[in-house]
């Protein structure tokens, strides 16, 4: 997520270059946030070849704003 945050936008391979996660691992973390309406997910081809476009949602933000929030207010103490 906090990657997605920074960039706004990321294809599957640019997560999974980024995040040295397995492909099977990528792909259930990037479902998972789906499923609980955290991301946006647009399948497409791109030179003919399926391309996978990933975007936090508003839910999403707010979300990792909140997680955020808590990690800070945690530190604290």
């Amino acid at each position: 997520m906090s990657l997605l945050v920074a960039v706004e936008e990321g294809d599957f391979n640019f997560l999974l270059e980024r995040t040295g996660a397995t492909r099977g691992n990528l792909s259930v973390q990037i479902s998972k946030l789906k499923d609980a309406d955290y991301l946006t997910v647009r399948k497409t081809f791109k030179d003919n070849y399926p391309n996978t476009m990933c975007s936090v949602s508003p839910k999403g933000l707010a979300a990792f704003e909140t997680y955020v929030a808590a990690i800070k207010e945690y530190l604290k103490t």
